[in-house]
């Protein structure tokens, strides 16, 4: 038989049998949304935490004091202005910035309570952080007191059809300090663009205050929680992070671009594996099915496939036969999952506040193992059905 004349057999034999057919494509589409939705999510992550991570900067470092202790891993323990003042001697270190953080404080917009995310920082802080850009208004500077930038989400809260903060304005914050409530008030000098976030991430729902401010409300002393540095030139970053390890005798944790976007994709790597692993579960469950359903098929085509052979049909023949019915189930419902797999993606990422990455590639790939599936689970069918004596498949009722 020629190729065509198989595809156009296999073609009718499939619209004869449009339930099997239609039950063989529903594991399949079943199987395929599944892993095309969450791998697309995965994905969707990984770009806008690379995306996120280009905020902090390729030149940047972050040192945060830690000491192991017994049973409590990693403990911060702070850092003090002599310990800035050591960073700030090291060679090509450009920028130092003090950090406060941690911290929360809660503010009221007619009768409705809100929490934020606290920071005390320098006026060197934007010059570290060159990508945090302002939508009104400047960032902190040296002589600021009582002054305040405040992220996207404060001045406008999801809740909220319009912005409840301006430029200028006046922000009331109540910090519980030792036990005790104690309320401040800032004025607002700089509202900044909306950041976004993953894994809990609240950069758009922070406020920044000066650091002597914030070091005076938390009583923390001449104490910060981490110190932000920028390294004048990409190819001293690695020296400047050993050089200050060496200093602090390995007693502080660095962090770089480079660190943080390795573990991010280990992470989302392991995620993407586990979750794709599962999905692939369901095609395999619609393998088994197709299993089924195509030794049914055979059962029941055995007088078709003997007349096939008594007029000169090969068993080669009827295998590619067979095969290729399987081929058009696996492209049939990998395109209708990964199509559905996207749109159910989107779906659920838009409902949960997730990214979601509808590549093409993917795509393609979710469809590959589709037919992959499809395939090696006709094989065993194909072979039965070939290798069928004619003379006893014609007998066959």
């Amino acid at each position: 038989m020629k190729p065509g004349d198989i595809l156009l057999t296999a073609t009718r034999s499939l619209r004869e049998q449009r339930f099997r057919l239609a039950l063989n494509v529903l594991g399949i589409l079943i199987g395929c949304a599944a892993v095309t939705g969450l791998i697309s999510i995965t994905q969707g992550l990984t770009v806008e935490v690379g995306d996120q991570l280009q905020l902090f900067g390729p030149n940047n470092l972050m040192v945060v004091p830690f000491e192991i202790r017994a049973g409590r891993g990693l403990v911060g323990q702070g850092m003090t202005w002599r310990d800035v003042q050591t960073i700030e001697k090291v060679a090509h270190v450009r920028y130092v910035s003090a950090i406060l953080g941690t911290k929360t404080a809660t503010y009221t917009y007619k009768g409705q309570a809100y929490r934020a995310n606290i920071f005390g920082a320098d006026h060197i802080y934007f010059q570290i952080f060159e990508a945090y850009e302002m939508s009104e208004g400047r960032g902190l500077v040296q002589s600021d007191a009582g002054a305040a930038v405040i992220g996207y989400l404060v001045s406008h809260p999801r809740d909220q059809d319009k912005a409840i903060y301006g430029l200028g304005d006046r922000i009331k914050l109540s910090f519980r300090v030792g036990g005790e409530n104690q309320e401040y008030t800032f004025r607002i000098v700089g509202i900044m663009k909306e950041i976004g976030g993953t894994f809990g991430s609240e950069d758009d729902n922070s406020i920044l205050i000066p650091l002597r401010e914030a070091q005076q409300i938390f009583q923390s002393g001449s104490r910060v929680d981490y110190v932000a540095l920028t390294v004048d030139s990409s190819d001293y970053v690695k020296r400047v992070a050993e050089d200050i390890k060496d200093r602090f005798s390995g007693n502080v944790m660095i962090m770089d671009y480079e660190m943080i976007l390795e573990q991010v994709n280990q992470i989302l790597g392991t995620i993407e594996a586990v979750l794709g692993g599962i999905a692939a579960i369901s095609l395999l469950v619609a393998g088994v099915g197709i299993v089924n359903t195509m030794t049914i098929s055979v059962m029941e085509r055995t007088r078709e496939i003997g007349v096939l052979k008594a007029i000169g049909g090969k068993n080669s023949d009827v295998l590619s036969l067979f095969l290729t019915e399987a081929t058009i189930t696996g492209i049939i419902g990998g395109i209708l999952g990964a199509a559905f797999g996207f749109i159910l993606g989107i779906v659920v990422g838009d409902y949960v506040g997730l990214p979601v990455s509808t590549s093409p590639v993917l795509g393609l790939m979710v469809v590959g193992f589709a037919v992959a599936t499809a395939v090696v689970a006709g094989l065993y069918p194909a072979w039965r059905a070939s290798s069928l004596n004619p003379v006893e498949a014609l007998r066959y009722e």
